[in-house]
C-alpha cells in the first residue's frame, strides 16, 4: 500500500480536477485499490477492511476511509490508459535504476491469457464440460454444426510483455474475445520499446504471433531481435521451408533444443510463470459485469502484480527514492 501510494504520488496528479472536493487524493485512492486487489476484496469489503485498519490509513495520510462508491469511481478514472501508462513508465524507470530488467541477457517475453468473466466452482466447470461433450455428440449424430458461443466472444483477454529477468510486466493490452494473438503484437512490443528505448534486446513469443510482417516491424522499425517459431498457418505440401526471409531463419534457428536454448527462446516460459502467478495470487476470475470493467480489473491485477514484485526490493526505499 505504501509503495502504491509512493509511485502514484510521483506520476499522477494529486486530484482529478481543480474543482474536485479534495477529500481524497488520487495516490491515496490508488493505494486503497492496490490493497483491495491484493487481498481479493470487493469495493465494500475494501471499505470495511480499511475501517478496521486505521494504521494502514495513517501510512498514506488518510484522515478518513473512502466509501465503496468513491473507490469504484476512482477505479474508473485511475484505470484508464493514460494513468496506467504513467504508472508502468514509472515501474520501468524504477526497475532500471535498481538494475532489475537485465534485457541484455534476458529477453522480453510476450504472451496472452484469458480470465474468467465470473466466479465459478470446480464442480460447475466439470458439469459444464460434461454437458458440452454430450451436446457435441448429439450434434454429430444429427449432422448439426454449432457456432462459437457467446462465452468465447465475451471472454476477457490480457496480453502482456514480461522482463524475464525479474518477472515484471512492463507493457499490457486488454481485449475481449478468444481471437488471434498477432493483432496486439505491435501494441505490446511498441509500448515496451517506448519505455526502454536503448539497446537491441530480444523479443520472444509463441507461434500465435508468427508472421513475416511482425519480424520486419520488430527488426527493421523497432531495432529489436524477434524470435518466434514459424508454425502459424498451413505447412507446405512439399515439406519445404516456410515463406519469408525471417521465418526461414527462425526455422533453422529453432531446429534443435540446443539452438533454442542458445537463442534464449527457452526463456519464453517465464511469461507463462507470470500468468500463473497473477492468477494464483490475485484470482483468475473478474468481478466486473461489463467489458470495460473487466478490462479495468485486468489492468489493476497487472499493476498490483508489479507492486508485489517490487515490494521486497523497494519497500525500504520507497520513502526516500524520488523519481521524476
Amino acid at each position: 500500500m505504501r509503495l502504491a501510494y509512493a509511485m502514484a504520488k510521483d506520476c499522477l496528479p494529486r486530484y482529478s480536477s481543480k474543482v474536485s472536493r479534495k477529500d481524497f487524493s488520487l495516490p491515496q485512492l490508488f493505494g486503497c485499490l492496490a490493497v483491495k486487489e491484493q487481498l481479493k476484496r470487493s469495493y465494500r469489503g475494501a471499505e470495511a477492511l480499511l475501517r478496521d485498519c486505521p494504521d494502514w490509513c495513517r501510512e498514506i495520510e488518510l484522515t478518513r476511509v473512502p466509501d465503496h462508491n468513491t473507490l469504484c469511481r476512482a477505479a474508473k478514472y485511475l484505470l484508464r490508459g493514460r494513468c496506467v501508462n504513467r504508472i508502468l513508465d514509472l515501474v520501468v524507470q524504477w526497475a532500471a535504476q535498481q538494475r532489475l530488467l537485465h534485457l541484455g541477457s534476458d529477453p522480453l517475453a510476450v504472451d496472452s491469457t484469458s480470465y474468467e468473466s465470473h466466479h465459478v466452482s470446480r464442480h460447475y466447470e466439470r458439469r459444464c464440460h460434461d454437458t458440452r461433450r454430450r451436446m457435441r455428440a448429439k450434434d454429430a449424430e444429427k449432422g448439426r454444426i454449432r457456432t462459437r458461443s457467446q462465452t468465447l466472444r465475451r471472454l476477457p483477454k490480457l496480453g502482456i510483455g514480461v522482463a524475464t529477468g525479474c518477472h515484471l510486466v512492463i507493457c499490457l493490452w486488454t481485449g475481449t474475445g478468444a481471437g488471434a494473438d498477432h493483432p496486439h503484437f505491435r501494441t505490446v512490443v511498441g509500448d515496451a520499446r517506448r519505455r526502454i528505448p536503448c539497446g537491441r534486446w530480444k523479443v520472444v513469443a509463441d507461434a500465435g504471433y508468427d508472421s513475416e510482417a511482425a519480424h520486419l516491424w520488430a527488426r527493421e522499425e523497432m531495432g529489436l531481435i524477434s524470435v518466434i517459431p514459424p508454425e502459424h498457418g498451413r505447412p507446405r505440401k512439399d515439406g519445404g521451408p516456410p515463406g519469408g526471409r525471417w521465418r526461414r531463419q527462425m526455422k533453422r534457428q529453432l531446429a534443435s533444443k540446443a539452438s533454442r536454448k542458445r537463442c534464449l527462446y527457452t526463456r519464453r516460459w517465464q511469461v507463462e510463470t507470470v500468468n500463473s502467478m497473477m492468477k494464483r495470487n490475485l484470482s483468475s476470475a473478474l468481478a466486473g459485469k461489463t467489458a470495460w470493467s473487466r478490462k479495468r480489473d485486468m489492468m489493476l491485477k497487472t499493476l498490483t502484480h508489479d507492486l508485489m514484485v517490487l515490494r521486497p526490493r523497494g519497500s525500504r526505499q520507497s520513502r526516500t527514492l524520488q523519481l521524476s
